[in-house]
């Protein structure tokens, strides 16, 4: 009796360690999901089930605003915090009549762009009229590029720090699908006090490059790292200032999960985040939402949210419409886009000044981000990874290149006080050097 009273006890306990060891593991697996450092690349837990093996899908549709003086189509001038309704033109009001006058300088904007992210510019592009119905669009449609874009196949390559103590530099890549030229809509501020809403065109109109990333990335560190990228870029051309709190840089994400080596799961868009740090979370926390909800057996809605900061989470904001009808037709109003290879190629009678050739663009690029860091680590025998911080942090670079000239210190000394004394004190300050 007593003999089978300690095997009952000693089974028990181990019943008891083996619930214990389960419980361990799934807390271990959710960690490892939701990790912003590791990303799908973590090895997991060999003992997971196959539920607990979806891996998150993420594509990028960013919408760049062109540094211009003037509009895409209309003379009106940009700028930020202008009273409202005070930039906007006959054609920007879809007043009857007005007709759309390409601005030179935002084609030139999208193949600058187009070039530095190893684009295929299309020497022959369309503009076509999406139509849809919203108080911030006087016309009723915006003219964009559906049918043939100015540039298609790029690839963006984009790093981050990781590995085991965070400091490893890790490269991957991402393809550009297209590059398109669009007008941006109006704003519609919402006065909740006396339930109404209010329209400013003044944004209405301005040129946007809208860039659309392929779903190559697996979570909100890879998507933030890659706009992050980008924004360095944009800011290296002067094509876009990419002051994401100003709206000059918007994101939108499509996230999904699946098991690998399955078809794709069911979308959902999370919409105009506007900062990199929320993007990294709203996209982190919408993996794991759609995770839970394909555990427990449900099913995805395709659907649009947004990120609220102050919880943290992701919240609908309408369902998606599925096949909507925008009625795409080519834009009567704009002949065909056509850019030149070089002068050589340019028609008799064409005025050079008023052509847009590629050749000539391709010379005047400037120096990118990724030949920045590898002539640093060449120029003053830095690590991989401190390149990648004076690049990335704002004014940093700049800074640390100032102080190699007026000082004889070694350059690892110098490194080693601008990364960790300078921007630890900068940090807690919550400033940049930029800002100095």
């Amino acid at each position: 009796m007593m003999a089978a009273s300690c095997i009952a006890a000693s089974e028990l306990l181990h019943n008891i360690k083996l619930i214990a060891y389960q419980k361990a593991s799934c807390v271990l697996i959710r960690r490892i999901s939701t990790s912003t450092l590791q990303c799908s690349s973590q090895p997991l837990v060999k003992a997971e089930s196959a539920l607990q093996q979806l891996v998150g899908v993420v594509g990028l549709e960013i919408h760049a605003q062109i540094r211009s003086s003037t509009k895409l189509f209309s003379g009106s001038s940009v700028r930020f915090l202008a009273p409202p309704n005070s930039l906007v033109s006959f054609f920007d009001a879809s007043l009857p009549g007005t007709l759309p006058v390409l601005n030179r300088r935002c084609v030139e904007a999208a193949v600058m762009t187009a070039l530095a992210l190893n684009c295929t510019i299309n020497k022959k592009s369309l503009f076509d009229r999406k139509h849809y119905f919203y108080a911030d669009l006087p016309a009723g449609y915006q003219i964009t590029q559906q049918r043939r874009p100015i540039a298609v196949d790029g690839l963006l390559t984009y790093s981050f720090l990781g590995g085991k103590k965070g400091n490893q530099v890790i490269r991957k890549n991402v393809h550009i699908k297209q590059i398109q030229l669009e007008q941006d809509s109006g704003k519609s501020l919402h006065d909740d006090a006396n339930s109404q809403t209010l329209i400013d065109l003044n944004r209405a109109g301005i040129g946007l490059m809208e860039l659309v990333m392929e779903p190559d990335m697996s979570c909100g560190e890879e998507a933030a790292a890659a706009v992050r990228e980008l924004q360095l870029i944009l800011q290296a051309l002067g094509t876009c200032q990419g002051n994401m709190s100003e709206g000059q840089l918007r994101v939108d994400a499509n996230v999904s999960v699946h098991r690998p080596g399955e078809p794709l799961g069911i979308r959902t868009e999370v919409k105009n985040i506007n900062s990199i740090r929320y993007l990294a979370r709203a996209i982190d926390f919408e993996i794991q939402r759609q995770t839970d909800v394909v555990q427990r057996g449900g099913i995805v809605q395709n659907e649009t949210r947004s990120y609220d900061s102050k919880s943290g989470e992701t919240v609908p904001m309408r369902d998606k419409e599925g096949l909507q009808d925008y009625r795409f037709m080519p834009e009567p109003n704009l002949p065909p886009l056509i850019v030149f290879e070089d002068n050589a190629s340019l028609p008799a009678g064409i005025d050079v000044c008023q052509a847009v050739v590629v050749q000539t663009i391709k010379e005047g690029l400037p120096e990118l981000p990724s030949i920045k860091r590898d002539r640093l680590v060449q120029a003053y025998s830095i690590l991989p990874e401190h390149s990648f911080t004076l690049v990335n942090e704002d004014g940093l670079m700049e800074y640390f290149e100032a102080v190699m000239k007026s000082t004889k210190k070694e350059s690892r000394k110098v490194i080693g006080w601008v990364t960790n004394e300078l921007l630890g004190l900068l940090k807690q300050q919550d400033m940049s050097v930029s800002q100095r």
